[in-house]
């Protein structure tokens, strides 16, 4: 452990004397990874991480950074990781490896409480639609409805973070929001908006951390790590504390 702990050191953006790792994340993705009003990085994956920091000796700090910016930050080697409800999908494995899997989730949809929009009208592109800018579920818009010629590709309206999309929501300025399920029922807690159905992206969308394709011996020692934090009842605890089933 202590070799592989001083080969990973070698491959850190912090220093090799500490070891400290620069865990990237999305700064408002609610309750997996954000920063609080006092700019402290808080959520399910940044507990996680900082678990896995104390249990196997390194130093992390948390940076966060723009979604659709977040994967080129980490292959220009200014980030070590993406730790942050990141999917798991074959366009991203073309750039980054992915740790094993540690969570599963679908998109959600969500409109106005007085609105009629279903599901099936959001599937055929009857709807202004918002998404955050880079996630899976704005691949899947422009995929499955804009590039099937169901909807124009105006009526997708991009956000930097879905916090935005839900505003203009509640506005009225577009119908409806995908975005992941837990995240977006959070989001949308007390506010007059409905969830009104979910879309599966794809097979089974599932959650990863992203590292880059150099960073083998990074790669074997978070897929240990992780696997020794689901063994550990604190992964338990840590879904109990996020409302995470």
């Amino acid at each position: 452990m202590v070799a592989l702990l001083a080969v990973i050191g070698a491959g850190c953006t912090g220093t090799t004397d500490d070891q400290t790792y620069v865990v990237g994340i999305d700064g408002s993705y609610v309750p997996f990874s954000y920063i609080d009003k006092d700019g402290n990085a808080q959520g399910f994956d940044v507990d996680s991480m900082r678990w896995i920091a104390e249990k196997k000796g390194i130093n992390v700090k948390f940076e966060a950074v723009e979604w659709s910016a977040i994967i080129p930050t980490l292959q220009a080697g200014k980030i070590d990781m993406v730790y942050a409800g990141m999917s798991i999908t074959p366009e991203r494995l073309e750039k980054v490896n992915f740790s094993n899997p540690y969570w599963t989730v679908n998109q959600d949809v969500a409109a106005r409480k007085d609105s009629n929009v279903t599901i099936e009208d959001v599937r055929a592109g009857k709807v202004v639609l918002g998404a955050q800018s880079g996630c899976t579920g704005a691949h899947w818009i422009e995929e499955n409805v804009v590039g099937e010629g169901l909807m124009p590709k105006e009526n997708l309206k991009l956000y930097v973070d879905t916090q935005a999309a839900v505003s203009d929501l509640e506005i009225g300025r577009i119908d409806a929001v995908m975005y992941d399920d837990v995240s977006l029922r959070e989001i949308i807690e007390g506010k007059p908006l409905k969830i009104i159905g979910s879309v599966q992206t794809q097979e089974q969308e599932q959650f990863g951390v992203a590292i880059r394709k150099d960073d083998t011996a990074l790669l074997e020692f978070m897929n240990e790590a992780l696997a020794e934090l689901q063994a550990d009842p604190y992964w338990e605890e840590l879904k109990e504390k996020y409302n995470l089933k």
